[in-house]
C-alpha cells in the first residue's frame, strides 16, 4: 500500500473558495490493454465462449466500446475526453497476428481522444509504431523522445496536443520510461530524454499558450508518476500506465486510492488488460485550479454487454486465429511429460523444457537461473508434430517473463517455498534451469528441507553464493507474489516484469530444437 504520505480520500477539497464559474472534466482512461482485443478471464487471458456464457469474463475492446458509448450519452453536452496511457500492443495471438492493426482499427473505433507511447509499441521497432499512427485519427504523443532522427517516426509523434473542450483549452502532455531502450526495440534514432525535465518544458510550453489545464498521460509506472506528480509544476491530473497497477476505493486489492493526491494533484490508473475503465471528474475555478477530484475505475464484468458490431469483427479477425492455433511450430522425437501429478512433486520434463527455454531467452542479458511455478504448466504435449495450440494449452495464462535480482539467500528461501507443500501438490513446486538442488521431504516445511543448491557456471556447477546477487528469470504472476513467492515481489530488486510471452519464448524455443528431445537431468532430487 502506498504510504499515507502521498495519498488521500477519493474527493478532494481545497481550501480555496469556490469560483462562480466551475468548469468540470471528465476523462475517461485505460492503460496495458496488451492487445486483450477478446474479453479475458479471472486470470486476464482469453475467455473462454462457455464461460462468457455463464457471465465470468470480463472486458475486451468490445465491453471498452459499450461503457465509453454509454457515458457519452449520458454526458452529452458535458466536458469528456477519453485517453489511452499506452501499451494497447503486445500480449495475445491478435497481435501475434495483425501486428498493431487490431488495436489501432478498435482504438478507432471506439474513439479516442489521445495516445500516449508506450514501452511495447516498441516490439517491432519504430515501423510498427509508425503503422499504428497512420492507421489512426488521434493523437499519439510522447514528450520525452527526440525523434529528429528517425526516418518512420519524425513529425508523427507529438511532445502534446491542446484540445478545445467546451470552451476552455486543454493540454495533455506525456513521457516514456526511459528504460525502453532495454526492455523494447525502439532502435539508435529514438532518444529518451529525462522524464521530468521533458514534462517540465512542456508544461511550461503550454502555459505561455494560455493553457492552464494540463494532463500528464504518462507510461511511466506509478512510482515514478508520484515522483513527477511532485516535482513538475503545473500539472493538475497525471494518468498513468506501465505498472499494472489498481487505484481504487472500493477493492481491496487495490495498491492505494482513486486518485492518489500528491499534495493537489490526482494520480490515477487503472489497472490493464481491458478490466477496468477509469473515470475522474475535475472541477476546476476560472483560474484553472482544482478544485475537487473523484472517481472510480468501471469494473467491464458481464453487466456491460458488449457492442455488437465490435464483437462480431473481433469474431472475424479471430477467426484465422484458431487456424493458428493449428500451426505446426516444431516437433517432439517423443511426449513431453506435464502432468500435474509429476511436475507439481519433482522434475519433469515440461518443467525442464519451460525453464529452459525460459533462461535461454534472457542468458544474454545477464540471468542465471530460472525458476517456473509447476502450477503454470497445465497439459502433456504429445509426440509428433507440436501445435501453437499445444503450447497454448500447456502455458494458457499469457505470462509474460520477468528478471529481476535477488541474493543467493532469497533463492534459497524461494526454493523452501517451493517445496513446502508438495503433500498436497500444490503449484508452487519449482522447476529450474541453471541450477540444482535436493530437497528432504522428511523435514518439517520452510525448515530446511532444501540442501545442496548448485549455480551453473561455464565450468560446471558451484555451490550458491548465499551473498551473492543474482539475474533471475521466472513468470510475472510469480514475480509478484504469487504461488508463495513473496520474496520474490517488491521494487526493489531491479526488475521488469513485461517481456515477452511465456508460450511464445517456448515454442520458438522448441523451433529452434526442432524435433525436441525431452529429458530430466538430475537437476532435482529428493533425499
Amino acid at each position: 500500500m502506498l504510504t499515507r504520505a502521498l495519498c488521500s480520500v477519493a474527493a478532494l477539497a481545497l481550501t480555496a473558495g469556490m469560483a462562480t464559474a466551475d468548469y468540470k472534466l471528465t476523462i475517461l482512461h485505460t492503460n496495458d490493454i496488451h492487445s486483450r482485443i477478446e474479453s479475458i478471464n479471472k486470470y486476464d487471458s482469453t475467455c473462454k465462449s462457455d464461460d462468457e456464457a455463464e457471465g465470468k469474463c470480463f472486458g475486451g475492446v468490445a465491453r471498452i466500446k459499450t461503457m465509453i458509448d454509454a457515458k457519452r450519452a449520458d454526458m452529452a453536452g458535458q466536458n469528456l475526453l477519453v485517453l489511452d496511457a499506452g501499451d494497447p500492443f503486445q500480449g495475445s495471438l491478435f497481435y501475434t497476428t495483425y501486428k498493431g492493426a487490431a488495436e489501432a482499427e478498435f482504438m478507432e473505433a471506439i474513439g479516442y481522444d489521445v495516445m500516449a507511447v508506450g514501452n511495447h509499441e516498441f516490439d517491432d521497432g519504430p515501423a510498427g509504431l509508425e503503422a499504428f499512427i497512420d492507421a489512426v485519427s488521434f493523437p499519439v504523443i510522447s514528450g520525452n523522445l527526440d525523434l529528429s532522427s528517425s526516418a518512420e517516426l519524425k513529425g508523427k509523434v507529438g511532445n502534446h496536443v491542446v484540445l478545445d473542450v467546451g470552451g476552455r483549452k486543454v493540454g495533455v502532455i506525456s513521457a516514456l520510461a526511459t528504460d525502453t531502450v532495454e526492455t523494447s526495440s525502439p532502435g539508435k534514432d529514438v532518444v529518451f530524454q529525462d522524464e521530468i525535465e521533458s514534462l517540465k518544458a512542456d508544461v511550461a510550453a503550454l502555459e505561455a499558450e494560455g493553457v492552464d489545464i494540463i494532463i500528464a498521460l504518462n507510461h511511466v509506472g506509478l512510482a515514478k508518476d508520484l515522483e513527477i506528480a511532485g516535482a513538475v509544476p503545473g500539472l493538475d491530473l497525471v494518468v498513468g500506465g506501465h505498472s499494472h497497477t489498481l487505484l481504487s476505493n472500493t477493492s481491496d486489492r487495490a495498491a492505494g486510492p482513486y486518485p492518489t493526491m500528491v499534495g493537489d494533484v490526482p494520480v490515477v490508473q487503472a489497472y490493464a488488460y481491458s478490466k477496468y475503465v477509469g473515470e475522474i471528474t475535475l472541477t476546476f475555478d476560472d483560474a484553472g485550479n482544482v478544485t475537487s477530484a473523484m472517481g472510480e475505475p468501471i469494473l467491464l464484468d458481464a453487466s456491460v454487454v458488449p457492442d455488437a458490431a465490435i464483437a462480431a469483427r473481433v469474431a472475424e479477425m479471430g477467426a484465422p486465429i484458431e487456424e493458428m492455433k493449428q500451426r505446426v511450430v516444431a516437433a517432439s522425437g517423443a511426449a513431453i511429460e506435464g502432468n500435474r501429478s509429476v511436475c507439481r512433486v519433482q522434475e519433469c520434463e515440461m518443467g525442464n523444457l519451460v525453464a529452459d527455454a525460459m533462461l535461454a531467452r534472457v542468458k544474454d542479458q545477464g540471468a542465471s537461473i530460472a525458476i517456473a511455478n509447476a502450477g503454470g504448466l497445465r497439459a502433456s504435449i504429445d509426440e509428433g508434430e507440436v501445435t501453437m495450440g499445444e503450447v497454448l494449452t500447456v502455458l494458457p495464462f499469457q505470462n509474460t517473463l520477468s528478471t529481476f535480482e535477488i541474493t543467493g539467500a532469497t533463492v534459497v528461501a524461494a526454493l523452501e517455498n517451493g517445496v513446502s507443500q508438495v503433500e498436497e501438490v500444490k503449484g508452487r513446486f519449482p522447476q529450474v534451469a541453471g541450477l540444482k538442488f535436493t530437497w528432504d521431504p522428511s523435514v518439517a516445511p520452510n525448515e530446511g528441507r532444501i540442501s545442496d543448491v548448485m549455480v551453473a557456471t561455464a565450468d560446471g556447477f558451484a555451490p550458491i553464493d548465499m551473498d551473492k546477487t543474482y539475474l533471475v528469470v521466472t513468470n510475472n504472476y510469480v514475480r509478484n507474489g504469487g504461488d508463495g513467492y513473496k520474496m520474490f515481489a517488491g521494487d526493489d530488486k531491479n526488475a521488469y516484469d513485461y517481456g515477452p510471452d511465456l508460450a511464445d519464448v517456448t515454442a520458438e524455443y522448441l523451433a529452434e530444437h526442432s524435433p525436441y528431445q525431452p529429458y530430466v537431468d538430475g537437476r532435482i532430487s529428493s533425499k
